[in-house]
């Protein structure tokens, strides 16, 4: 099969519109599909936003899309009330890529994952960006305060079903791969930037990490 033979080339079977699209699928939503979702965090969503160490951040900006994972002890994303949740923005790469978003765009969506659990909650809203003292001071941990906070004003709120944390197997530990298996980062780096020095950048890794995590 030649590049311009490849079916991803083909373009005659592309949808344009919903009608075609929702014709490709044998059923509507079921209504419990619909149903689950809130406007606000209802008192057994917000268990699981408390129970999540690891959410997936999205965020829209002028060069596209971007995701974003954040991860600290289960309930770093504070409930500070049924419409709003508090995001702390942890020591990380300093590439700011999701805070420059919502500069242009404060939509924001988030998925919380919780180890062990197949389900995945889901929450859209608009965020702003505040370095507020009191915030700051909300978030420290070891002595060590954020640089800023997202505050989230929620709009929807609802949970994913289980059939794609099950078909990837995420929480088995039978599937597990090992590190060595795939690149390290000094791998990688070192393959994009030839004159970069990646079993040293490998070899303090570790260490670097433990000193910076917050």
């Amino acid at each position: 099969m030649t590049h311009a033979s490849a079916p991803w080339h083909d373009e005659s079977h592309d949808v344009r519109d919903a009608m075609s699209l929702r014709a490709l699928y044998d059923s509507a939503p079921a209504p419990a599909a619909l149903f689950k979702e809130c406007r606000e965090i209802h008192p057994l969503y917000q268990r699981y936003i408390e129970a999540s160490p690891f959410v997936v951040l999205a965020t829209r900006g002028p060069q596209g899309l971007d995701t974003s994972p954040r991860g600290d002890a289960p309930g770093f994303v504070q409930v500070a009330d049924s419409r709003t949740l508090l995001l702390p923005d942890r020591r990380g790469n300093n590439r700011i890529d999701s805070l420059r978003n919502i500069l242009h765009d404060p939509q924001v969506a988030l998925q919380f994952l919780i180890p062990g659990v197949p389900e995945v909650l889901r929450v859209n809203g608009e965020a702003r960006i505040s370095a507020s003292p009191a915030l700051l001071e909300r978030f420290e941990v070891d002595g060590k305060r954020p640089a800023t906070v997202l505050v989230i004003t929620v709009n929807l709120v609802f949970f994913q079903c289980a059939r794609a944390i099950k078909r990837s197997r995420l929480w088995d530990p039978a599937v597990q791969r090992a590190r060595s298996e795939l690149p390290s980062p000094g791998e990688i780096l070192q393959a994009l930037e030839a004159s970069f020095d990646g079993a040293a950048y490998d070899a303090e890794l570790q260490a670097r990490q433990a000193r910076t995590l917050y």
